[in-house]
């Protein structure tokens, strides 16, 4: 199936792991213009080559820190420049840290919002105007399962990620219909994040080995946890003209591991 993405430019924050690095090499393979921001300058370079490597297109990465507004801006000026315009927004973001609501302090609140909240509410504010423009402009947030149905010990992502949802349905509304406006809910994938739980885990004692871990952590009736690019697939096919009558949905990816609907 060809999803219509050559040429076009993709913007993925968080992007140089993990699921949002997934999303960023799947658009690139599908022939996008591609451009990346990390925190950390080794982790770039390591994640600008892979996607380098999945396609044709043009390939940028940016330092910036997803909960410093002016940063953000300055990636989103400098994917425009750069690449020629700005058709895709994916957001993407880590996870807070693991806990329950009462060891969790009043700054661990603040620092999950801005890192899932306003990260997003940044991004697509400051790239609103040049998505407008484009005749294929999109936005999917990679938020997480637990949108719908909460995970234990993980109370910070549980509360703080269904404000994404509520801002994507709102702008699901506003931007149409010149810009779509989706959102992906990931079940347990093995990126770097699950891979520190499981060792964590393990280290606990709950099980013998990685391998057993991993082999266990999912209870989806697919019996297994997911690629992460098999969440990638799913957000360049959101980002694609064969989508093009769905906005506003949150979709889960998770093996069908959620129970509810």
């Amino acid at each position: 199936m060809d999803l219509e993405l050559d040429g076009n430019v993709a913007l993925c924050t968080a992007a140089t792991s993990g699921l949002g690095l997934a999303s960023a090499t799947a658009l690139a393979q599908e022939g996008a213009h591609v451009a990346i921001c990390g925190r950390t300058e080794s982790h770039l370079h390591d994640a600008r080559e892979q996607v380098e490597d999945a396609g044709d297109g043009e390939v940028i990465a940016v330092q910036a820190d997803i909960t410093d507004r002016d940063q953000i801006e300055a990636f989103v000026e400098q994917t425009v420049e750069e690449l020629g315009g700005l058709d895709h927004v994916v957001t993407s973001a880590g996870g807070p840290p693991s806990g329950s609501f009462l060891d969790s302090t009043e700054r661990d609140w603040y620092q999950a919002y801005d890192l899932l909240v306003m990260s997003a509410v940044w991004t697509t504010r400051l790239a609103y105007p040049y998505l407008k423009e484009s005749d294929a402009g999109t936005v999917v947030n990679i938020t997480s399962g637990s949108v719908r149905e909460v995970i234990d010990d993980l109370v910070l992502s549980n509360s703080v990620r269904r404000a994404v949802i509520g801002l994507m349905k709102t702008q699901s509304r506003e931007f149409g219909p010149e810009v779509r406006v989706n959102a992906v809910l990931p079940g347990a994938h093995e990126t770097p994040r699950i891979q520190e739980l499981v060792e964590d885990a393990v280290e606990r004692g709950d099980y013998e080995s990685y391998e057993e871990g991993i082999e266990n952590w999912s209870d989806a009736p697919l019996d297994r946890v997911g690629d992460p690019r098999e969440l990638g697939d799913v957000v360049a096919f959101l980002s694609s003209a064969r989508s093009s009558y769905v906005t506003g949905a949150a979709l889960a990816v998770d093996g069908g591991s959620m129970r509810s609907t």
